[in-house]
């Protein structure tokens, strides 16, 4: 009987009332604890075994207590399941004896979230059992701040093969997330007397927020059809932080001359430049641009992550820094939480060095892709919206027209019918006459919840007036 066997082992923390005599402090102790919420509904308990050998008690008494709580309804038992705390028993100190869980949204189309349904359990699972049956003792304890080498010597090769990065692996280090590599590093340029960051506007608030956290202060460079206005850049500019293979949140990359104008000026003031990667596996019309880093590796600051190929759990990032960054940001990384989770790594290593890492990307290419089309079949039947960029990434850009629903307005309707996204406005870092518009992403949803979520889509976007407009 494992049920019995396993609940025998379980440890309870009560306190018995002597005064009350055993078995009714028993009962008394293991009410109170249901009332209050520390023994919430489906907790199993110990076996009757178990926790008479635990409280010194005799089997007898635990047994007549836990029958007296069944009989109350605070207990429900089965042969072969144990003892728990029934669904019905109520709390009466603590009413909510548990937190409730997050809402989710019925559709689910924010931008720059992936379809998490289609994480590569059966590869990850693979992958996993090749780490754990070769894994050193060692790789049990604490870990590398800088990473663990498995993991930057199989990126060096993957970023130098797919995204055009030169680097090795001691230039590497690993994050727990993109959001907390650009914290570190923005605090590292503010130790060093970094002043003023250029941030993309509009662009991502959220990043944005944490350069300004760090004590930098962003100036604002428009983002036009071409990408960001690099010519905007200043001798005073210590760091630009971009995304040009695929700009957030207008889709557009950055064009080839502004290119060689940002690298232009990145060697004649020593300004850094910060690329972040975050949607580069992803261009569906031709093979994505090389990164920036490819070509001034001693000037960029090249960033990834797999939140968007395999899931945001993982909390797995990277950044392939300049030689005299490597040790203050590794360093700052040691300060923050001395190290990423280990065994994540290697399993990303080994997925990465076996190519299913690459095959997991090619699939999803294909599958994002057909969605985004799908996505701009709908948005041809709504008048006055205005779709944007390259046919790349995880979301599509619509703006919308001056004679029509408000962004607040589609934005409500969206949420009455359960569809979540986000709103162009909450991105700019100027707000002064700039136009509005809806980030509608086409990835997050299962491939069985996709259409439905279109339809709600649709539904809610019925308002507008005009003509769509396909990007070019």
């Amino acid at each position: 009987m494992p049920n019995s066997w396993s609940s025998s082992r379980l440890d309870l923390h009560i306190t018995l009332d002597a005064a009350a005599g055993r078995r009714a402090g028993l009962e008394s102790a293991l009410r109170q604890a249901i009332r209050q919420g520390r023994l919430p509904a489906g907790t199993l308990l110990p076996s009757t075994r178990g926790l008479a050998q635990e409280l010194a008690l005799s089997r007898g008494t635990v047994s007549a207590a836990y029958g007296q709580l069944v009989e109350e309804g605070y207990l429900t038992t089965r042969p072969g399941s144990g003892t728990k705390v029934a669904e019905a028993a109520q709390c009466a100190q603590a009413p909510a004896c548990r937190a409730p869980a997050p809402a989710t949204p019925r559709h689910d189309l924010r931008p720059g979230l992936p379809d998490v349904s289609a994480f590569p359990t059966r590869a990850w699972l693979a992958a996993t059992r090749r780490v754990l049956t070769h894994a050193r003792p060692e790789v049990f304890g604490a870990g590398d701040p800088q990473g663990r080498i498995e993991l930057r010597n199989a990126l060096a090769d993957y970023l130098g093969r797919t995204r055009g990065v030169i680097t090795t692996p001691d230039r590497i280090v690993i994050t727990s997330g993109h959001y907390q590599g650009l914290g570190l590093l923005s605090g590292v340029l503010a130790t060093n007397g970094t002043r003023d960051a250029a941030v993309e506007d509009p662009g991502h608030n959220l990043f944005r927020e944490v350069v300004q956290r760090a004590g930098l202060t962003t100036i604002a460079l428009p983002v036009d059809t071409h990408g960001a206005r690099v010519d905007a850049l200043t001798q005073r500019t210590g760091a630009v932080f971009l995304t040009p293979s695929h700009q957030y949140p207008t889709g557009v990359p950055l064009h080839p001359g502004r290119r060689r104008r940002l690298y232009a000026w990145a060697r004649s003031t020593g300004g850094l430049i910060v690329e972040d990667d975050y949607d580069g596996e992803y261009r569906y019309d031709r093979r994505p641009v090389g990164a920036l880093q490819g070509v001034a590796p001693d000037h960029v600051v090249y960033c990834g992550t797999a939140s968007k190929t395999l899931a945001p759990a993982l909390r797995l990032a990277w950044m392939v820094l300049p030689p005299h960054l490597v040790q203050p940001v590794t360093r700052a990384k040691q300060q923050a939480d001395l190290y990423t989770e280990t065994l994540g790594q290697l399993v990303l290593a080994d997925l990465i060095t076996t190519h299913a890492y690459d095959r997991h990307v090619r699939a999803a290419r294909l599958r994002y892709r057909r969605r985004r089309e799908l996505l701009l079949g709908r948005l041809t039947a709504h008048p006055g919206l205005t779709a944007h960029g390259v046919p790349a990434g995880l979301h599509t850009l619509v703006t919308l027209s001056s004679d029509g629903p408000t962004e607040d307005e589609l934005l409500a309707g969206c949420a009455q019918r359960g569809v979540a996204l986000r709103g162009l406005t909450e991105l700019r870092h100027d707000l002064d006459g700039r136009p509005q518009g809806l980030l509608i992403g086409f990835a997050a949803p299962s491939e069985r919840a996709y259409p439905a979520a279109l339809d709600a889509l649709s539904a809610a976007l019925a308002p507008a007036v005009g003509a769509v407009r396909q990007p070019a």
